[in-house]
């Protein structure tokens, strides 16, 4: 694809502005009341029994079901019935206690500055990177990672996932996240009237994740061999979620997950490569646009695909 053309100019994308102040991108959200392990235990079984009195879905209620009793197995349930449940709904005093909750099992987490983390250039000296001065690799748990926007591989409801517990990033992020992202995704696909294109990108605040907002993109599916399409349509979710990141307040550093790589099968040296190439390109005009581009992988074989895509430099 061209350098200067991504997904996110088709005419019939919900533009940035159009839901920019729906969604609040320019007001800091309010961090989370500081709660102990007595009232986290309170809150969690409180909140369940009220959604337990929703209309959960049938499957939902069955893995609460099968959780058993104790503050472990309430505290799992509220996973269960958040990530089961259909966005709106629930009264602020409600979100305000799931943040409180995440927000006090959060503090036992070690939180990952961007600032800490050593540049490909370092890393892999040998690189001809262009922008290795600018660029990260870092292997490890995005929810756990401050940069000021990180990358959600969503699905083109782009609702998150309504799985309880799967482990796809999608999942990760909302249930770190809270239910408001769901709600705030929500708002965005009703404000656009129907489903998000591949290579395009919507931005949210990140609520109790410790960055600031969200990037949500739907990458291709590979079903078929790989062709130039679906090289195109990758290199455009990267291109378009730089776009709308220079577009948010004070973002100076944004952490990438492995678009498409996961259950949407492109294969992980061939993305790492679009990756790579694609901001380079996006970065190479724009040398103050950001301070670090992180590219967030999970496994082993995830980190060996970068490191194999920046020594072929």
């Amino acid at each position: 694809m061209s350098k200067t053309t991504s997904n996110q100019e088709d005419p019939n994308v919900l533009e940035f502005n159009a839901y920019r102040t729906l969604v609040h991108l320019d007001t800091p959200h309010h961090a989370p009341k500081a709660i102990n392990a007595t009232e986290r235990d309170a809150i969690v079984a409180r909140m369940v029994a009220h959604l337990l009195t929703e209309d959960v879905p049938s499957r939902v209620r069955r893995v609460v079901q099968r959780l058993g009793e104790g503050p472990d197995a309430m505290r799992r349930a509220l996973t269960a019935l958040l990530t089961g449940r259909h966005p709106h709904g629930l009264p602020d005093d409600f979100l305000d206690d799931v943040e409180a909750v995440l927000g006090f099992e959060a503090a036992s987490r070690p939180v990952v500055q961007p600032a800490t983390l050593p540049v490909v250039a370092t890393t892999i000296p040998g690189t001809g990177y262009p922008v290795a001065s600018r660029t990260a690799v870092w292997q490890g748990d995005i929810t756990c990672l401050a940069a000021d926007a990180i990358v959600n591989a969503a699905n083109d409801a782009l609702l998150g996932c309504f799985a309880p517990f799967h482990r796809c990033i999608d999942n990760a992020i909302h249930v770190a996240s809270g239910p408001r992202l769901r709600d705030d995704c929500a708002r965005i696909m009703e404000a656009q009237g129907h489903a998000e294109p591949v290579g395009t990108a919507k931005a949210t605040r990140a609520y109790a994740l410790p960055s600031r907002f969200v990037l949500h993109t739907v990458g291709p599916q590979v079903r078929t061999a790989l062709h130039d399409g679906h090289a195109a349509d990758l290199a455009s979710c990267y291109w378009s979620c730089l776009d709308v990141a220079a577009r948010l307040p004070d973002v100076r550093t944004v952490a990438f997950c492995g678009i498409s790589t996961g259950e949407y099968g492109y294969p992980k040296r061939e993305a790492a490569r679009v990756a790579i190439v694609t901001v380079a390109a996006w970065l190479a005009d724009r040398p103050d646009a950001f301070d670090l581009v992180i590219f967030n992988v999970f496994g082993d074989d995830d980190h060996e695909a970068y490191l194999r895509a920046f020594e072929g430099y």
